[in-house]
């Protein structure tokens, strides 16, 4: 049976050593480290890439939330906290599931079934975490159907929703997955799977994707794009 790999990330002793205890009933999950803080997370998540994070949102200097902004590749999250105010954020975030501390131990059953099915059926290519405004978003990059440059910034289309990210448009190509995105301009980048037509005009592909949005591909990349198409 593989395990699931978790990293407990949490300031107070105490919190971790509870976490533990419930886990310990659950053979399927594993410990694989234990962090008092988002900068010693950081270095772990980026060492041991976990299939689950359980994570305090309250912590001194960095919280919960900006640990998660800094990850280029985001985790399933459990958010655990002992404040309520926080439950309405992490839902707004589509956290896997989030606890209220003092942890009651079916609420914890409840959190560890939903993290099965969560991870039973993972995304393989990821997601981020992106906070904009005061909004906060795990976004599924398969969710993602275009991503457009605004200066320093990347604007990201998902869903009926969009956001800012803190990143130029060839710092994202360069992480991306080159099988599922397609740079189509200098300004725009798209999702292959969400292409629904493609027409040519003056030589040059014009594409709709799902939204109807018609973008038009430039000289280069459209007879790069067609390499891609014909070997398909």
């Amino acid at each position: 049976m593989k395990k699931i790999r978790v990293l407990v990330i949490d300031d107070e002793r105490a919190a971790r050593s509870e976490i533990r205890r419930l886990l310990s009933g659950y053979p399927d999950f594993e410990i694989t480290g234990e962090v008092a803080n988002a900068d010693d997370a950081l270095k772990m998540i980026e060492e041991q890439t976990p299939d689950l994070l359980f994570l305090d949102i309250q912590m001194p200097e960095k919280s919960g939330f900006d640990l998660l902004e800094s990850l280029e590749q985001v985790p399933p999250v459990i958010f655990t906290t002992a404040y309520d105010q926080y439950a309405l954020k992490a839902f707004e975030v589509s956290a896997l599931d989030y606890l209220v501390k003092p942890i009651r131990e079916e609420r914890f059953e409840k959190a560890i079934v939903q993290a099965r099915q969560r991870l039973g059926k993972a995304d393989t290519a990821g997601q981020i975490f992106v906070k904009d405004r005061q909004q906060y978003h795990f976004i599924q990059w398969s969710s993602v159907h275009l991503i457009e440059s605004m200066d320093n910034y990347a604007r990201i289309f998902f869903g009926d929703k969009n956001v800012f990210l803190k990143s130029s448009l060839n710092q994202l190509e360069e992480k991306l997955n080159s099988t599922m995105f397609f740079r189509i301009n200098r300004a725009q980048i798209i999702n292959r799977q969400y292409i629904q037509a493609i027409t040519t005009v003056d030589g040059r592909l014009k594409i709709t994707i799902s939204t109807g949005a018609q973008l038009e591909v430039s000289e280069r990349q459209s007879a790069k794009f067609r390499q891609w198409a014909a070997s398909k």
